[in-house]
């Protein structure tokens, strides 16, 4: 990756993109060197053996599949979404919307007749306050912007000044004498995710090192129509704060076209953005306890908060909702695995996955009964696989239970799990899955006004609640846990 930052400070969040920015030190090659020694008590099954256990589960997940997509759960689990979304809205970090999408879906796990319970954790809170941007020379033009996470305002009168438009990280220092009382924007070309959300990052920092006092960051998509995306940012330790916001992509490339051209281009950027104290929130635990050993774990997990545009439907309302779906599939049939079923919604995600470490530093100490860590965070389309990262022998297993998923075209095992708030388990040795869907849409609409209940489809959250639910009943079922490195 060109940025050149200290690590040492980031969040599981960027630690995680930075990760799949990496190709010399993937997450499988720390796998296998884990940071935390996680020591396997099981005896690794022959091939045969592994097939035939798992291969007696083929009725259960038919029941499974018909419940969820054919039968009376049928559409169920967005509803709840609908419902949940239209109720609540956006959740951000700090806000009463996110505590009331905390209690309400703590009150509907209840009813729902699960083993619910709050775990208390510290979030960050920014508001963005009223913002907004103009460009006033060579001619006026208002520019749709958002505010980015953790960003500090400006002053009340705003901030005013020349812009310079680089496309890369590169170009700016090149051009750092041009920097100097300037707004820096950033018109950095979609590649991937992981490679072009740096500019949404450190854009801010980096800008700072070379004079400037403000940057207007391309929001991170490869598609739109005129629709800013927010996000997280962070500040470099030892580096002026700059405000800092995203604009769209017309916009960006407005702004360079008439660079190009030579033109002066002058900006007004207007923030009323804050950061308050931390704010007091929960993680949501939901549980089927196992009948054998309830001590034993398998955890499935979406975000329950969003940023604050849209309605986080997608992201990740959904992947809540199919956690719970899973559950529910599960008690409805009246199943009741050996290990522990249990559900986490994690609160401030978007904010660097705040939630999902305090609760890996609070049951951490147990990693060695976590048999399974699951999330889904890349939208809840129609499912194309599962993502997995774990050891040879325990992919020998996931491979015959993602089998059990024919019935709907489900069967691809991939490599290299993914999920903000699972990175650090999985970075421990725990072995990890993540659901991968047809997301070539999910960067369309991620933190942005576009996400709302528009963009989910009732039929693919069925089929993405049935392999959720298949895979982590029969893991938690299974007679011994997924074996780990020796």
């Amino acid at each position: 990756m060109t940025l050149e930052v200290k690590v040492a400070f980031l969040p599981p969040l960027f630690m995680f993109v930075l990760s799949l920015g990496s190709e010399s030190h993937t997450l499988s090659e720390r796998f296998r060197s884990p940071a935390i020694r996680v020591v396997s008590n099981e005896t690794t099954k022959k091939a045969p053996d592994v097939a035939a256990e798992v291969g007696r589960y083929e009725d259960v997940a038919k029941r499974i599949i018909e419940l969820a997509v054919f039968g009376a759960a049928q559409n169920r689990s967005y509803r709840r979404l609908a419902d949940f979304t239209d109720t609540i809205g956006n959740r951000v970090s700090g806000s009463q919307n996110l505590e009331m999408a905390i209690k309400y879906m703590y009150n509907a796990m209840k009813q729902d007749g699960l083993d619910v319970h709050l775990e208390p954790v510290k979030i960050p809170h920014w508001v963005r306050g009223k913002e907004s941007a103009e460009m006033i020379k060579p001619r006026t033009k208002s520019l749709a912007m958002l505010g980015l996470g953790s960003s500090v305002g400006t002053p009340p009168e705003g901030v005013e000044a020349e812009v310079l438009v680089v496309q890369s990280f590169e170009e700016l220092k090149r051009r750092a004498s041009e920097a100097t009382g300037r707004i820096v924007v950033f018109n950095q070309p979609f590649t991937n995710y992981p490679e072009t959300v740096a500019y949404r990052g450190f854009g801010a920092s980096e800008a700072a090192k070379v004079g400037a006092v403000a940057t207007l960051i391309r929001s991170v998509t490869p598609f739109s129509i005129n629709s800013p995306h927010t996000g997280w940012q962070i500040y470099e330790e030892g580096v002026k704060r700059i405000p800092t916001a995203c604009i769209t992509v017309e916009d960006a490339e407005l702004m360079w076209r008439l660079a190009q051209n030579k033109q002066k281009i002058v900006v007004r950027l207007i923030m009323g953005a804050q950061t308050l104290p931390d704010a007091d929130s929960f993680n949501t635990v939901a549980e089927i306890r196992g009948w054998q050993h309830p001590e034993q774990v398998v955890l499935l997990s979406g975000h329950l908060d969003s940023w604050d545009v849209g309605q986080g439907a997608m992201d990740d309302g959904g992947g809540a909702m199919i956690s719970w779906e899973a559950l529910s599939l599960i008690k409805d049939l009246g199943l009741r695995p050996r290990r522990t079923l249990r559900a986490v919604l994690w609160t401030g995600e978007e904010q660097g996955g705040v939630g999902g470490q305090q609760y890996f530093n609070l049951h951490k100490e147990n990693i060695s009964n976590f048999d399974l860590v699951m999330e889904s965070d890349l939208g809840t389309f129609t499912p194309m696989g599962l993502q997995f990262l774990g050891s040879d022998a325990a992919r020998k297993v996931m491979e015959e239970v993602i089998k059990l998923l024919a019935p709907i075209n489900v069967t691809k095992l991939e490599t290299d799990a993914e999920g903000t708030d699972i990175f650090l388990w999985m970075q421990a040795g725990v072995p990890g899955a993540s659901l991968h869907v047809a997301d070539s849409r999910y960067f369309w609409f991620h933190h942005s006004e576009g996400d709302t209940m528009t963009v989910q489809d009732p039929h693919d959250m069925d089929l993405c609640s049935a392999l959720w639910a298949v895979v982590a009943y029969v893991v938690a079922d299974l007679e011994d846990m997924l074996p780990r490195r020796p």
